[in-house]
């Protein structure tokens, strides 16, 4: 009933606003100066180009604006006459003298060549706002983020607008983990996605695009919504990049160099890094055992980990610019990585009365590898200048991993020996994509769009655990093979258009999927086909220049995938276990969200209210296996099905200038979740276990980040981060904070930047759970990864300190998966 008034609520809005639309009076007492910049080589838009409207024959700004992606402008002025001046950093700027503008009037296309004499220089420039809030998405750039420096990409989006990562590497959007994460616009598919996201260096990253209620133009699939991370791509004309050294505490070393060399007709580029990074964490649990709500002991657990990752990784490729209008773009990204993983954990049990009874330890050591190479190719065809466009993309890749570790297990005095186990998995992974969209506007402002995307996905997981007896296998329960094949073809169309100061877009999407989930040791093959329907529904109001207002709607999907579905258990600790379930079903969810913006000489703010409604609920549990060490019960956390979870929320950002050197940037976000599900299962001991998941949380976070210019050429960044607590069905998650710092300062002619940056500045990010079942209650904290200090030093070489490349051509590679922008 709920949800159908607010569908009611949303339909009655639609409509109301509509009507307001058809009535609304278009006189306006100004008239409006439009426009379109253009790159004169390329044909390609230029992205913020500012656009100057002056008194004739004075220096002093009365007005203007900048570009928008498509290249075009608005600007609002009395009539009269007036100088118009449009430029871009590194172009020659054109001038319009003594222009009467008496009615509306459209200068047309402009186009701007690039200044050779501009090009040799180092210009220190105004950065744009290290966040942008778009109409369907928030832009968080990269590049001046001095935070990140010497990082990885974990590290940056811990500092993204809605997004949070926890202790364990973990991502999620707006509090939900069924998140989508792309590399410069295509899926990817890495089993462990927060190992993944380690492995990429921050300095390689351009941008992160935050895109919470996608359109039918991108995959159904992720319910929180869509995370695209864009790498860097030169395109000055000539030779130039950047190269960074970094080091850190503890124990960090890395390299880079994002460099490209362009001509006319080619553009290579190349991002190539190497990092050696070292990570320090711990953990504790105090847990009092149970039996029958009688208390038969206590046990403590402290794990202290160390983490060693060091390898090479590279995207190398060539643009050619085929005609005017046309590009062809192919590129290779091989990385090869490996290191070694350590976690000690001691146990000290004791008895019903707290009385001490034995220390026992159990130390993992694990060697891991992993390699990947993939290949992307990308063709662009712009028919004209007016968005009217055909893209077409490939993609192959190649994943190979491996973690063996030699588990040492020993009851301190004991007189037994120490008992020694040894866990193997290996996975490999291929992958293939293919991806065509087209766009075709048309004079009155509408735009169609349509296409097609394929992804066939074959993975095998072998993994393993054997005892040092005779070398078998210990049970089915701990080792198995996984075979894992995905087959997803998908059509889509959207239709976009304006009706006066009304935005709409609707699109529909079409998904067919096989999978087949196959356990050779088990025999256990399962195949799952579905077909489904994706609807979405974008309404945009514009109140005035500065203000609008959104409604949107879309359907969404969230495919089982990595360590939800991998059967490989972790087994450094024998008594808290954690495996995948490879029996998972896709989860369904219905977004609905309300937007608001507004535009202030120094501030910007955005807002927006969301409703979402998932069947089907991935969820993980504590789930008591009937087995026990010693006194204590052992422990499965394995992820199901739950039957439904209704989420709603409120989204705050701020961004805030109060001088020309002050930058505030702010967020907050609050929801209150609802989970209703009952969960069955059968222990070792062969007893059936009914648990109610039932459970309403209510949750926050909130971020702030501060960037202050000081004199000598020094910035100060400070940013810092509160997860707010919230109960669970089986307990709750305490709050927890972590504040970060950064300075950094221009040499060398500004030629080069110092940085010197502390991530978790006060050691307080830590994961604090207090959990309750039958057999067991317990407080347990983990901290991944301790605080670590980096420093940094970049030299850019026949560049400019700008925040990002602004006159990059737009291909296919390095923004948005589909074509084109939502209209107006």
């Amino acid at each position: 009933m709920k949800q159908f008034k607010f569908a009611v609520w949303l339909v009655l809005l639609f409509t109301s606003f509509y009507n307001y639309a058809q009535q609304a009076p278009t006189t306006k007492t100004k008239v409006k100066i439009t426009g379109k910049v253009l790159e004169k080589t390329t044909k390609q838009p230029l992205e913020y180009a500012t656009v100057s409207v002056m008194l004739p024959n004075e220096t002093k700004v009365i007005t203007g604006g900048i570009t928008n992606p498509k290249g075009e402008f608005e600007v609002a002025v009395d009539p009269g006459t007036y100088d118009i001046k449009i430029e871009f950093i590194s172009f020659k700027a054109t001038e319009f003298k003594q222009k009467s503008i008496q009615d509306n009037t459209n200068l047309g296309v402009v186009n701007l060549s690039e200044d050779a004499a501009q090009l040799n220089e180092v210009v220190v420039r105004a950065e744009k706002s290290t966040v942008e809030i778009k109409l369907d998405k928030k832009v968080y750039n990269v590049g001046q983020d001095m935070i990140v420096k010497g990082g990885t990409v974990s590290d940056v989006l811990e500092n993204v607008p809605s997004v949070s990562v926890d202790v364990e590497g973990n991502v999620s959007l707006r509090g939900n983990e069924n998140v989508r994460i792309f590399i410069d616009g295509r899926p990817s598919n890495a089993l462990n996605m927060a190992e993944a996201l380690r492995q990429i260096p921050a300095d390689a990253i351009d941008k992160v695009e935050v895109i919470t209620n996608p359109s039918a133009r991108y995959d159904a699939e992720g319910g929180a919504g869509i995370l695209n991370i864009v790498l860097k791509k030169g395109k000055n004309l000539g030779f130039n990049g950047s190269f960074i050294l970094s080091t850190g505490i503890p124990e960090t070393y890395g390299a880079s160099a994002n460099l490209n060399y362009k001509t006319e007709k080619l553009n290579f580029f190349t991002s190539t890094g190497y990092d050696y990074r070292t990570s320090e964490g711990s953990g504790m649990t105090n847990a009092t055992n149970l039996n029958s709500g009688n208390i038969i002991g206590y046990t403590n657990e402290d794990k202290e980990t160390e983490r060693l990752r060091k390898g090479i990784s590279t995207k190398t490729g060539v643009e050619w610019t085929l005609a005017p209008n046309t590009y062809w773009t192919n590129a290779i990204s091989y990385r090869n990585n490996n290191g070694t993983n350590s976690d000690l954990v001691n146990y000290d049990s004791y008895d019903e009365n707290n009385v001490f009874t034995s220390t026992r330890y159990r130390l993992s050591n694990a060697d891991d590898s992993g390699k990947d190479l993939e290949f992307t190719s990308n063709f662009l065809k712009n028919f004209n200048d007016k968005g009217h466009k055909l893209t077409i993309d490939f993609s192959y890749s190649k994943d190979k991993d491996a973690n063996n570790a030699i588990i040492t297990d020993e009851t301190i005095g004991s007189g037994e020996p120490a008992k020694f186990d040894t866990t193997f998995n290996n996975q490999k992974q291929n992958q293939f994509q293919s991806q065509l969209d087209y766009v075709l506007p048309f004079d009155n402002g509408s735009q169609f769009e349509a296409g097609y995307k394929g992804n066939f996905n074959k993975l095998n997981n072998e993994y393993s655990v054997s005892t040092d007896d005779e070398g078998n296998p210990i049970d089915g329960f701990l080792s198995n093979t996984l075979e894992y094949n995905e087959l997803i073809n998908s059509f889509y169309t959207q239709y976009g258009f304006k009706v006066t100061k009304f935005s709409f877009l609707f699109g529909l999407r079409w998904e067919d999927t096989k999978i087949d989930i196959n356990l050779l040791d088990t025999q256990n093959f399962n195949t799952k086909k579905y077909n489904n329907f994706f609807p979405s529904a974008f309404v945009n109001y514009e109140i005035s220049d500065e203000s609008s207002v959104s409604l949107s709607y879309s359907k969404r999907l969230s495919r089982p995938r990595g360590r939800f579905l991998n059967p490989a258990t972790d087994f450094s600790s024998n008594i808290n276990l954690f495996r995948g379930n490879p029996d998972l079903d896709p989860s369904f969810t219905d977004k609905y969200d309300v937007g608001y913006l507004k535009r202030w000489e120094k501030v910007t703010f955005s807002t927006s209210m969301y409703y979402e409604n998932t069947k089907d609920v991935f969820s993980f549990v504590r789930s008591e296996t009937g087995e026990y060490v010693g006194n204590s019960p052992v422990i499965l956390s394995s992820p199901i099905n739950l039957a439904k979870e209704q989420q709603f929320g409120f989204e705050f950002t701020l961004n805030y200038t109060p001088f020309k050197i002050w930058k505030i940037n702010s967020s907050f976000n609050l929801s209150d979740t609802k989970t209703t599900g009952d969960y069955s299962f059968t222990n070792t001991q062969g007893d059936i276990i009914t648990t109610n998941l039932n459970n309403e949380t209510f949750s926050w976070f909130s971020r702030v980040n501060s960037r202050l210019s000081l004199p000598y050429k020094i910035d100060w960044q400070l940013s810092g981060m509160y997860f707010g607590p919230r109960n669970t069905a089986q307990g709750k998650v305490l709050g927890n904070y972590v504040i970060n710092t950064a300075f950094s300062k221009d040499i060398l002619k500004d030629k080069a930047t110092i940085a010197l940056n502390v991530s978790d500045l006060f050691n307080s990010r830590r994961m604090k759970n207090e959990t309750n079942l039958e057999s067991v209650t317990s407080y347990s904290e983990f901290q991944w990864r301790k605080r670590q200090i980096n420093l940094s030093f970049t030299y850019r070489l026949n560049m400019k300190k700008t925040d990002r490349d602004k006159n990059a051509p737009k291909n296919g590679n390095g923004g948005e998966e589909g074509g084109g922008d939502f209209p107006g």
